[in-house]
């Protein structure tokens, strides 16, 4: 295996830079949007158009081009045992008003990462396939992973069918109009699937801060997300006492700040962020009678999670018995931490190690479509840099440079997963 995928002549590695961001530029073309960015939701026809030109695309390379029952597209390179095969890919979607990057660049790194084995070594002795996941964002419906959840035999019908977007339209409407249907729930999961490998753009910047280019993900953090609702009483602003109101704002700050803070003495990798706030009646000259704001809490260790929410809970009913008003608080979403498989994960040190790739081992603090396979079947991820940590906005970059690189990591890991 000494030429293998070595990439280090300055010629075809500087090549394969151009290569990935020429694919990038012109996918995003296809659902540019006129408010700025890329905007290609779920079924929509920037959607549609975009899976059929990467249908195109991977017809055109020689692999093997299907869609399933739900929309997600699969470029499937045959190998000799066809009983197993190697997965690797991202999802199509994306938020509004978007960046380049986000999703599609695992899919043009898989198709790329696809090419370049079967030209230089042929058929795998497993199959190698890349798949460009119909929906992960939840941008048009409120619903995530659509496309992976289908795939791993867990996402429903009931749970969709009724669902509406911001224009009213039906998610089974939208569905049909795009020409699919429901995957039959009486079937079991593919029993095919061995391994999934995603890579996608960091979305922070750990990386570049730390001047890696590879990112190796050991863990992808659990998330709990609450509405906390403090109920107080309106009131004049200039004849009511500061010792007689009922401030829900004055109530609801004291829980912020000192949620806030405490999060901060439990120290990395443990966040907390409060991303909204609603305020009632919301005029200058009354005491507010209600305030409402989110928390988004998210780390890699389930206990850890567990003991913040008991502490926080606790203080925020102390704080609200203090002020005299009534607190609510709401659970709304509880994800526990998903680890990637660790041999894979080694795997990838030890092909970053031989290539001299400049990498780190880290944890993911958003969720990715590699947590939902987890569960059933080894999966692993990797990172590449997000210039000043910017994503999901038009601003959204990585370098060139750093794309070949992670590129070049998927090549080598495929190579050993399908190949040996």
């Amino acid at each position: 295996m000494t030429d293998l995928i070595n990439l280090q002549g300055k010629l075809e590695y500087e090549n394969l830079a151009k290569n990935i961001m020429k694919r990038l530029e012109w996918l995003g073309s296809l659902a540019k949007d006129p408010e700025g960015g890329i905007t290609r939701l779920l079924y929509s026809q920037q959607w549609t158009d975009t899976q059929q030109a990467l249908k195109r695309w991977m017809e055109t390379e020689g692999l093997e081009v299907k869609f399933d029952e739900v929309g997600n597209l699969s470029g499937i390179l045959k190998g000799v045992n066809q009983t197993e095969t190697v997965l690797t890919g991202s999802h199509i979607d994306t938020v509004k008003n978007g960046g380049l990057f986000d999703g599609q660049f695992g899919i043009v790194a898989g198709i790329l990462a696809l090419i370049y084995l079967k030209d230089h070594y042929g058929t795998p002795e497993r199959n190698l396939e890349v798949v460009s996941l119909a929906e992960e964002e939840g941008s048009r419906f409120p619903y995530c992973f659509w496309g992976s959840k289908n795939i791993a035999g867990c996402a429903y019908k009931k749970d969709v069918e009724n669902l509406t977007d911001s224009n009213g339209v039906i998610f089974s409407e939208a569905m049909g109009e795009a020409g699919f249907s429901y995957r039959d729930e009486t079937k079991s999961p593919r029993q095919d699937l061995k391994v999934f490998v995603e890579i996608h753009v960091e979305q922070g910047n750990v990386l570049e801060t730390e001047k890696k280019s590879v990112g190796i993900v050991k863990c992808i953090v659990g998330q709990r997300r609450f509405t906390i609702e403090v109920k107080g009483q309106a009131n004049h602003a200039g004849t009511t006492p500061m010792a007689y109101r009922k401030d829900a704002v004055y109530a609801a700050s004291q829980m912020i700040h000192e949620t806030l803070n405490m999060a901060k003495q439990y120290g990395d990798p443990l966040v907390a962020t409060v991303g909204r706030i609603d305020i009632s009646p919301n005029t200058a000259n009354v005491v507010p009678g209600k305030a409402a704001f989110t928390l988004d809490l998210r780390h890699i260790d389930k206990n850890t999670m567990s003991h913040f929410t008991e502490r926080f809970i606790e203080n925020i009913n102390h704080i609200s018995r203090e002020h005299g008003v009534e607190t609510v608080i709401e659970k709304w979403l509880d994800t526990d931490p998903v680890q990637m498989d660790p041999e894979i994960t080694e795997l990838i040190e030890k092909k970053c190690k031989e290539k001299n790739l400049s990498y780190k081992v880290m944890h993911s603090g958003a969720g990715h479509d590699a947590q939902i396979f987890a569960p059933s079947i080894p999966a692993a991820m990797l990172f590449v840099p997000s210039e000043k940590g910017i994503s999901h906005n038009p601003g959204e970059y990585t370098a060139p440079a750093d794309l070949a690189e992670g590129v070049q990591a998927l090549i080598s890991t495929l190579y050993e997963l399908a190949y040996k």
